[in-house]
């Protein structure tokens, strides 16, 4: 029951911040792009808690919980909410003064690549049972090199970089584009101090990063 209560408690709190910071800039509730957006977040985000509540409640319970004591890793994480407050406070006041028109075109390809990045977010997570909100070791870990992780080193920020890239294009805002591309140079940041800890720490990683050699897009980097 604590499990539930904290989990709704976030959720609700969550969902009342988005609400804030997207029709509070645009200058009333009649923004379409941000009721498709909360829908297209909350909606899976709900149905994958649930999932999670009854298959692994002590992943769901590691992805509510837990503090970065990394400082890195801190700043990260503050440089993110910000680019998040920001990124969505500056789409909603391009709605309000019509700054730019994204077409329907792309923000339906958004949608669907919005979608997508949910899939592979869930996919990650049925994968591996050691995920955590925070940078951490956890007793027992072991290296994940098969499905995504065969890949991608870091399948989890892949669908996170794909899912706040979308973000500002179903809220059909360029200027709010501009701002939510700073995410994935942020998320570079995480992962070379996160893979600097886990080979460190981690038995097998520093093989595991010679075997699959990109971290988030293959080919890529």
């Amino acid at each position: 029951m604590k499990l539930i209560f904290n989990a709704l408690i976030k959720f609700i709190m969550g969902l009342i911040l988005v609400g804030m910071l997207l029709f509070v800039p645009a200058g009333t509730v009649r923004f379409s792009g941000a009721w498709i957006f909360i829908a297209l977040l909350f909606i899976p985000m709900l149905l994958l808690g649930v999932i999670l509540l009854f298959k692994a409640p002590k992943l769901l319970k590691k992805r509510l919980d837990g503090k970065e004591k990394e400082s890195t890793q801190k700043g990260v994480v503050a440089f993110s909410a910000l680019i998040f407050i920001a990124g969505f406070v500056v789409s909603g006041l391009d709605f309000r003064f019509g700054w730019s028109k994204v077409p329907t075109a792309v923000v339906i390809t958004a949608s669907v690549l919005f979608l997508l990045s949910y899939v592979i977010y869930a996919e990650v997570m049925r994968e591996n049972a050691y995920l955590s909100r925070t940078i951490a070791v956890q007793d027992g870990q072991k290296v994940i090199d098969t499905g995504l992780y065969g890949i991608v080193r870091h399948p989890m920020y892949m669908a996170t970089v794909l899912l706040f890239l979308m973000i500002p294009l179903i809220l059909g805002s360029w200027y709010g584009f501009v701002v939510f591309s700073a995410y994935p140079f942020i998320i570079a940041v995480r992962i070379k101090n996160e893979e600097k800890i886990l080979t460190a720490q981690l038995d097998g990683y520093a093989e595991y990063t010679k075997k699959v050699k990109y971290r988030i897009i293959p080919f890529i980097w």
